[in-house]
Order: C-alpha cells, then sequence, then structure tokens
C-alpha cells in the first residue's frame, strides 16, 4: 500500500468483509472512522509508549497530576497514552478485548478521550462485541501502518475524505457535504497570499488561520503548510477552527494533535448560534460552507442577532433554505481591524439569488460598497466529491493593495481543469499544479483579457425602479382626489436601471419610446446588487447553417434505416 488510494480502498475493505450483514450500510462510516483515527494515534505513540507506562507506574501515586511529566515521555507530543494496549497488544488477546479495550480508551489523555466521545464508541464497541466482530476488526487494523513518516498529513486528509465520500454516498447523505479537494484548496490558498507575501517576512512573526466550518481540517492545514514551505518557514501560524459534525470534528482535532499544535483550537458546534470564538479576530480565514443548508432550526436566535446593530448578520439575511451568506457575514465579522483575507467557496447562488431589497441582495449591497470584495473565480465544474454544480472562489479582504481599491476581479476558470483517470463519486476533473499557478499568475498581474475581467464596484449594483400605468374605465383614465392618474396595479412593471446610468434618461430612452402613458413612482426605488457571471464572458455563437443541419438530419435517418433493417433482419432469422 503505497499511496493514499490503496490504503482507502483497504480500510474500505476492511468494512466491507467485517461489517456486512451486522451493520446497515449507513452505519460503516460510525464504526470505521474511529478506528482509523486510533490506529493513527497508535502509530504516532508506539515508539515512547512503554516510557510512558514507565513513568506513570513511577509518579502516578507520587503526583496529584502526572500530566506533564507524560507528555515529556512521550517526546514533547501533546497526547499519551498510560494503558499497556494498544491496537496491536489488543490483537494478542481475543478472550478479553472488550475489556482490554476499555483500559485502553481510559488510558488517553483528556483531550483525546473528549475527542473519541464524539464517535459515541462504546454503542459501536458493544454491537461489535455482541456480534463477535471486535477482534476481526481490531485484528485487521493491526495490518496497515498510519505513521506520519509512511502517511504524511495531507496524504491522511486524502484517506478520511475519501471514506467519507464514500460512506456519505452509501448513506444517500450527499446535501451539502461537498468535501474540498486538495487541488482546489491549494488554489485558494495561492489566491489568499499571492500578492501577500511580503508582510510574512521575517523573524518572530505570528499569524492566524480561521475556518467557520473546517470539516476535517484540510485548509487549515494546507495553508500552514503553503506559508512554512513557500513564504517563510519562521512563521509561527495558529491553526483555528469549528466543526458542526461530531465525527469530522474528532478527525480535524485527532490530524491537529497530531501535529502538535493546539487541539483546543479546534472547536465543536455550529458557528452561527454558537460561535466558539466570539470575539475573536483572525488574519486569514478559509471556508468551504455546506450548499443550500437551511438555518431553520437557529432562526429565533439569527433573527435576534439580525436586528443588533452590531451582529454578525445586521447586512441581510438570506433566505432560510440556504444560509451560505451568513457563513461569509460571520467570517468578515471576525476580520482585524488591521486587515485580514478570507477565501470562501459558494455555489452560483449568493452572486445573484434575490431581487433587490431581499436579505442576499443587501448583503452583496453590504460587502461592495464597503469595497471588501477582491475577486471572484469560476471554478470548473465536476471538481467536487459529491457534486457537479457549477463553484466559485470569493476573495474578500477589509485592505485591499491601492490598484484593486473600488475594484472587483472576475476570473473564468471553467476551461482550467484536466479529465480524471478514474471518476471519485461526482469529481471527474481536476485542477493541475500548472493551472494553478496559470490562475495564479491571471489575478497576481490584475490585467484585463480572455478570462479576466475588472469592474468598478458600481457596476453591479442597480436601481429597481417602479413603471405605473394609468388605470382606464371606459375608455377614461381614472384620476384620484388631485386629478394625478390612478396607476393600475395590473399593468405594474419593473425596470434594472444600472447605478451608473441617468434613470431618467433610461427612462425616457427605454421605456417610453414603447409605453408613452407610463410614469415612474421613485418613493418605491430599491437598490440591488447582483453578480450575473455567466454574462460577463458571454461568447456569441452563431447558429449553424440550415443546410449543414439538414445534412446532418438526413445522416442520421440514414443510419436509423440502416440499424431498422439490421434489427428487421435478424428477427426473420
Amino acid at each position: 500500500m503505497n499511496n493514499f488510494q490503496d490504503k482507502a480502498n483497504f480500510i474500505w475493505q476492511v468494512a466491507d468483509d467485517i461489517l456486512r450483514g451486522t451493520f446497515k450500510q449507513h452505519e460503516y462510516g460510525d464504526v470505521i472512522l474511529p478506528f482509523v483515527v486510533l490506529r493513527r494515534l497508535d502509530c504516532v505513540l508506539e515508539e515512547h509508549k512503554d516510557a510512558v507506562i514507565a513513568t506513570n507506574n513511577k509518579f502516578k501515586d507520587i503526583l496529584p497530576d502526572p500530566a506533564q511529566v507524560l507528555l515529556h515521555a512521550a517526546n514533547g507530543l501533546n497526547f499519551y497514552n498510560t494503558s499497556y494496549y494498544d491496537l496491536r497488544r489488543l490483537a494478542q488477546d481475543a478472550g478479553n478485548v472488550e475489556l482490554n479495550f476499555n483500559n485502553y480508551i481510559n488510558g488517553y489523555s483528556a483531550n483525546v478521550r473528549e475527542m473519541i466521545e464524539n464517535f459515541q464508541i462504546d454503542k459501536i464497541v458493544a454491537k461489535l462485541v455482541k456480534n463477535d466482530l471486535m477482534f476481526m476488526l481490531v485484528a485487521k487494523f493491526t495490518e496497515i501502518d498510519l505513521h506520519p513518516d509512511v502517511v504524511a498529513n495531507h496524504e491522511m486528509g486524502y484517506i478520511f475524505e475519501e471514506l467519507l465520500r464514500r460512506f456519505s454516498e452509501m448513506s444517500n447523505e450527499t446535501a451539502g457535504e461537498h468535501y474540498t479537494p486538495r487541488e482546489v484548496i491549494r488554489l485558494m490558498v495561492n489566491l489568499l497570499f499571492a500578492e501577500h507575501q511580503a508582510e510574512l517576512q521575517g523573524k518572530g512573526i505570528i499569524r492566524t488561520v480561521f475556518d467557520p466550518a473546517c470539516g476535517t481540517g484540510g485548509m487549515l492545514t494546507i495553508a500552514k503548510e503553503h506559508i512554512q514551505q513557500n513564504i517563510n518557514p519562521d512563521v509561527e501560524i495558529v491553526m483555528y477552527g469549528q466543526e458542526l459534525n461530531e465525527q469530522t470534528y474528532a478527525i480535524a482535532k485527532s490530524d491537529v494533535l497530531i501535529m502538535g499544535e493546539e487541539a483546543d483550537n479546534i472547536r465543536p458546534g455550529t458557528s452561527f448560534s454558537g460561535d466558539r470564538f466570539k470575539g475573536n479576530k483572525f488574519n486569514y480565514m478559509l471556508s468551504n460552507p455546506p450548499f443550500g443548508v437551511s438555518w431553520k432550526k437557529e432562526q429565533e436566535f439569527i433573527k435576534d442577532e439580525a436586528n443588533d446593530p452590531y451582529g454578525r448578520f445586521h447586512a441581510g439575511l438570506p433566505r432560510v433554505s440556504d444560509g451560505a451568506l451568513m457563513f461569509l457575514q460571520h467570517m468578515i465579522s471576525k476580520m482585524e481591524p488591521r486587515g485580514s483575507r478570507i477565501a470562501i467557496i459558494f455555489n452560483g447562488s449568493p452572486l445573484f439569488t434575490g431581487d433587490a431589497g431581499s436579505g442576499e441582495s443587501n448583503i452583496r449591497k453590504w460587502i461592495l460598497e464597503n469595497d471588501w470584495l477582491e475577486a471572484i473565480i469560476a471554478l470548473p465544474s465536476e471538481l467536487f466529491y459529491n457534486t457537479g454544480i457549477a463553484t466559485y472562489i470569493w476573495i474578500v479582504s477589509n485592505r485591499k493593495p491601492e490598484r484593486r481599491i473600488g475594484k472587483v476581479q472576475l476570473i473564468n476558470a471553467v476551461g482550467y481543469y484536466n479529465k480524471m483517470r478514474k471518476s471519485l463519486g461526482n469529481k471527474r476533473n481536476y485542477v493541475s499544479e500548472a493551472q494553478i499557478q496559470e490562475l495564479t499568475g491571471i489575478y497576481a498581474r490584475f490585467e484585463e483579457g480572455e478570462n479576466c475581467k475588472i469592474f468598478d464596484n458600481d457596476y453591479f449594483g442597480y436601481n429597481k425602479i417602479t413603471v405605473e400605468r394609468p388605470l382606464m374605465e371606459h375608455g377614461e383614465i381614472v384620476r384620484d382626489k388631485r386629478s394625478k392618474p390612478k396607476p393600475d396595479t395590473s399593468l405594474r412593471d419593473y425596470e434594472k436601471v444600472p447605478l451608473n446610468m441617468d434613470v431618467d434618461e433610461y427612462f425616457d430612452r427605454e421605456v417610453k419610446p414603447d409605453v408613452a402613458d407610463a410614469w415612474m413612482d421613485r418613493s418605491k426605488d430599491k437598490v440591488g446588487y447582483e453578480i450575473n457571471f455567466t454574462k460577463y464572458f458571454y461568447e456569441y455563437k452563431p447558429l449553424r447553417a440550415l443546410d449543414v443541419i439538414k445534412a446532418d438530419i438526413m445522416a442520421l435517418e440514414g443510419e436509423t434505416e440502416g440499424l431498422l433493417k439490421e434489427v428487421m433482419g435478424d428477427a426473420r432469422k
């Protein structure tokens, strides 16, 4: 097993061989994922395990809390296990596997036990033992080496996400769960730092990175690796993340533990009504929040905060069925006054959903009028494991470079992909390293071209004006007490007039020639913002000539007739 795919396939086969018939397919992930985490922790602890046990035996009755000496015995790791057992030793005593397993779990340091509890492993073990599967599963996991020297952190991320993808497909849990391919994260990170490497040079620099929907933690770890490997190895990166799903939270926390980071910076719960980082500000933020996920359960809390002029959601609330834009509002609330940068993945909905005056439009208005939106990059389709829909990277900052002030850059990257040799769920395409560099170059050059457009912020805004027509009765205009024409509500219409265009001139040019009796009710004006990405990069393709179409139809008819003769001939035989 030389690569992450081989190891993922091995683990998947273990699940299928051992659990089939006893567990339902949608339960496979609940059983397998905690054992993957435990095996990874075992591999990390194995070298110093006996030293930790000896240290514990020496000091457990002397010191009220021997944690510090145990961490020292664990060679500086942030966790330890004082039990004699690990999965390898459990596999040597089939008759007492349940009792010994409990001893093994209880031997972990508190930070690991808290993490393991999120897997609800007690129920899993009870069912495994009841069906005589516990020893088989433990023994099978001892066959795979998941030590970081063998499986690097980014490869381990691939393994977890490949397993999560397969398990979610089996349980039909695809809505909103779109684990981010590593090449997409690398592109996001490249864009985030492309013009900001100078500020990361020098000694003693500390920067924070945050993801409010961190999943397995891939964005955090790749951002850290990018800075330290490509910009400045001396920068200290402190990672923070929050995750609602208990399983993926536990996976992210285990990965951070193994990296020697502060695991308590990965926290469980919802970022909306249960913000675990209230008051914190961060230098860099990245996220791929769930697409199209309802916030109905948190509606009362969120609406209360939206009424607070200093609250995160005061700019507006999107429809209850899709809280994506609320993640961006949440992240904007955590920008450092001295400057922060955000990269976030959305589907197409946040670009244009909602009419003028709606929550979505008001959020876009708030972002653009504050000059925070720096760029949007349209990604190729079929990049994600569980969805083939169009996706976009938004780059948001409260400290734009001077040349970007008042501007928004749009990059059309839909053609920057390669076909995968083998699909992974809905993922049929990938972005190569060369394409990542090319797109980063397009972004950094900030020059208009075939796949790059640059617009003023107000280009995306419009005045929605109300156009009235007179109410007619018996061929006469009905008038009010002031002799003004009464509007016919059935004929009421609306026009979207770009902000950079004079409304009266537009009305006289575009409306009056067709409906001479129309007038505008300017008291009902609303300002809206939308980003019609496709329109800006639309290329007209002339229709094919009629004779060409006719020739194609004739050719198809000829093929169909030939096939029919073959079928009829076979039938007669």
